[in-house]
């Protein structure tokens, strides 16, 4: 962690998107006060969700409570698979938790942000495949409570997902926005296949144009998975991944 937050100030990045277990391992408040002190805002904590577990409302809370001490605005929500073979009931089940959890959100001024996955993932990780789907089981509750995350990397293929961004904006619902890469062949491990921004196939230039047609000013996070490049120093990670942001979407 501090080398993390270390690198992102000596090159320059304006915030940090964190996943809990890291944050765990170093210490919540500990990451904390090393955020403040190096004046790097932390954007979002991932993640919440998974609603099949049975101690899922407790997890919830504490990931709320603990984007709370990170100052971290949304908590990035990951639905959970399916739960036997009934995909519309595991679906409307994640539209009532999310519900359940609206009002320690909002005390806690925390957004809950819901993440659609790449359709495969749809059996045993992620019921919301789709940003339309996503959107729907937000749009119960207030913008401020709930909002939607624009990850490239899991809705670059579906056609209808311009359109969705438009929507998503006029309802103040985008809440996070982050970029990676579909690289080709897909590692054994399909979730590790996310690459650096320009190393694969999907447009990140119009997404970044379209979400800023739909009035969205937030950070933009580069949320990469993969073992080739987690095998690679950390600076010089961080350096490519500046480069191929840039190269890919410019300065925004």
């Amino acid at each position: 962690m501090p080398e993390l937050v270390a690198g992102c100030v000596a090159a320059g990045v304006r915030g940090v998107g964190l996943w809990r277990e890291e944050t765990a391992a170093y210490g919540l408040r500990r990451t904390a006060e090393l955020c403040r002190s190096a004046g790097l805002p932390v954007t979002s904590l991932c993640r919440g969700g998974f609603f099949g577990a049975d101690d899922w409302y407790d997890d919830n809370r504490r990931a709320i409570d603990e984007a709370a001490e990170l100052g971290a605005p949304v908590l990035v929500l990951v639905s959970g698979g399916q739960d036997g073979r009934d995909l519309d009931g595991a679906r409307a089940r994640v539209g009532d938790a999310v519900g359940r959890l609206v009002p320690y959100a909002l005390q806690a001024g925390v957004t809950l942000a819901i993440e659609p996955l790449h359709p495969m993932f749809c059996a045993d990780r992620c019921v919301v495949s789709t940003l339309g789907q996503a959107l729907d089981l937000a749009e119960p509750y207030p913008a401020q409570a709930v909002g939607v995350v624009v990850d490239t990397y899991h809705v670059w293929w579906d056609d209808q997902v311009w359109a969705q961004i438009e929507r998503a904006g006029r309802a103040g619902r985008i809440a996070c926005f982050q970029l990676a890469d579909w690289i080709t062949p897909l590692p054994a491990g399909v979730l590790l296949g996310r690459g650096l921004p320009g190393s694969g196939c999907i447009d990140l230039g119009r997404f970044a144009t379209a979400v800023d047609a739909a009035g969205y000013t937030g950070p933009v996070e580069v949320e990469v998975f993969h073992e080739l490049v987690w095998q690679r120093p950390g600076a010089q990670v961080l350096a490519a991944t500046v480069a191929g942001y840039r190269s890919a979407v410019g300065d925004r």
